[in-house]
């Protein structure tokens, strides 16, 4: 059987995870084997914390849509049961939008909220 030397696609194969760690700190930077570890743990947090990122993003809005909400003497809850029931379709991040930079449009809507539940 021919032998076959792999030196070079190993050599590759090096240097792509080493340019992937630049800016690691120490050795994780500079040594392959640590370097591969480091990247294999950035990865599974890079994937966790994008389907992380849009939760976080969600407990904002209500936050916000809670507290101008509260400000105009409603709960989030009664607020959005409200702007169901009169068929109000406007997502979490546009409400929270609208009652950070329209404030007299955010009234209208609470108005409306609490008009359909009456």
């Amino acid at each position: 059987m021919v032998r076959v030397k792999r030196g070079k696609a190993g050599h590759r194969r090096h240097k792509k995870v080493l340019r992937a760690a630049k800016g690691f700190r120490g050795s994780r930077s500079k040594t392959f084997r640590a370097a591969k570890e480091t990247l294999l743990r950035a990865g599974a947090y890079a994937y966790r914390d994008r389907r992380r990122r849009k939760r976080d993003f969600r407990r904002l809005w209500i936050i916000r849509i809670n507290a101008a909400a509260r400000a105009n003497g409603m709960t989030y809850s009664r607020f959005m049961d409200g702007l169901n029931k009169a068929g109000v379709k406007v997502n979490r991040k546009m409400i929270s939008e609208i009652a950070i930079a329209d404030q007299a449009a955010f009234d209208e809507l609470v108005k409306k909220a609490a008009d359909a539940l009456k």
